[in-house]
């Protein structure tokens, strides 16, 4: 599991107005922490683009495999376990990563 990657995962069981159920999530942490710790850092995706401020809007492309535009959540970062993987998806570019970066840093600033 790489940096940038798209993987359905499962994300329940959840509280409250956590993201739940089995959705893709791009990997945002680093492939160090990826490879040997057993769990990513990860933000959720929905096909449901509501614009929000500091999500990323992913339209559907061959490099990311997605069936319909989406929105990376940054806002419902969260780190799992690498046994809620199910199976890869596809990925974001460099740029869309970017992105998120400065997405998260928002998120994380306000």
């Amino acid at each position: 599991m790489f940096q940038k990657e798209i993987y359905w995962v499962d994300l329940n069981p959840v509280k409250g107005s956590e993201q739940s159920g089995k959705r893709p999530v791009v990997i945002v942490s680093g492939d160090t922490m990826n490879k040997n710790l057993g769990v990513s850092i990860v933000c959720p995706l929905s096909t449901k683009v509501k614009d929000y401020a500091a999500c990323v809007k992913l339209k559907k492309t061959e490099l990311n495999n997605l069936k319909f535009d989406s929105e990376i959540i940054t806002f419902q970062i969260r780190t799992v376990s690498h046994e809620r993987f199910l199976n890869k998806i596809g990925e974001i570019s460099d740029k869309e990563l970017k992105e998120v970066f400065v997405g998260l840093a928002d998120v994380l600033q306000y």
